[in-house]
Order: structure tokens, then C-alpha cells, then sequence
């Protein structure tokens, strides 16, 4: 079972909307992960928005949160100045918000995999110049 993993917005919508066409994919490496899953505000934010037409979709997120497993140990306010550096450096990707706490949580969590749709994520570096093991589909 696979521990520390970091969790992006794709899969987390994906997970709780069956119509998605990543539902299955998610579903089945959730089975190869050990709880809890780790993530950030704004990846919880993306997410929300994006299941906001579909119920109960923001409740189903929150209620992962609720139960513990999805954690959410990363605080923006202690990160901002290294966050603001990240995303200066990647502007031309551009680097969401989301991205760069899941870069930094990356450099904070040794050893974490980010489960993700995001191929920017082949592009971003932790620590300047390592690069991020990731859990990503084949054809995204």
C-alpha cells in the first residue's frame, strides 16, 4: 500500500462523480493507497467549484475531510512567501495556487507521490531540481 500521498483536484472530483471519465482509473489506485490522503485548501476550493452542480458533490468533499480520509496539514499562511516564489518561477506555465501547495507539501512530505491528472506536474520541481513522483494516467 502506497502511504503519503498527496491529493490534486482531478482525481478528488473524479472520485465522487461516477460520470467522470477517470471514475474507475481513481477508484481503483484509491484501493492501492493507504488513508489518510493528504491535500490542501485549495485543492479542496477547485474542487468544490467544480462539484458544485453536481449533488451532492461538495458535501461528499467535505464529508472525506470530516471522516479523515482526506487531511489537510499544509497552512498557506506559514507557506506564502515560498508558495509566491514557486508560482514566480513557474508563471509561464502558469503554476495554479493549488499546484504550488502540492509542490511545496511535496518538499515538506518526503517520500509523497502526488495522484494527479496534471501533466505540469512532469514540469514543476521540488527542492529546484528533483523531480515529483506521480500516480497520473497514461493518456491525460
Amino acid at each position: 500500500m502506497r502511504q503519503r500521498v498527496l491529493l490534486d483536484t482531478g482525481p478528488l472530483v473524479a472520485s465522487l462523480n461516477r460520470r467522470d471519465n477517470f471514475h474507475q482509473w481513481v477508484t481503483a489506485e484509491l484501493t492501492t493507497i493507504e488513508p489518510p490522503l493528504l491535500t490542501c485548501e485549495a485543492v479542496l476550493s477547485e474542487a468544490c467549484f467544480l462539484l458544485r452542480k453536481f449533488y451532492p458533490g461538495q458535501q461528499a468533499a467535505i464529508a472525506l475531510v470530516n471522516s479523515g480520509l482526506i487531511q489537510i496539514p499544509f497552512c498557506l499562511q506559514e507557506e506564502a512567501e515560498i508558495i509566491d516564489e514557486l508560482m514566480s518561477r513557474y508563471q509561464s506555465v502558469p503554476m495554479s495556487l493549488a499546484d504550488a501547495c502540492l509542490v511545496r507539501m511535496a518538499e515538506q512530505y518526503s517520500g509523497s507521490t502526488i495522484l494527479t491528472f496534471d501533466r505540469d506536474f512532469l514540469i514543476y520541481r521540488k527542492n529546484r531540481n528533483e523531480a515529483i513522483p506521480l500516480i497520473i494516467p497514461e493518456n491525460t
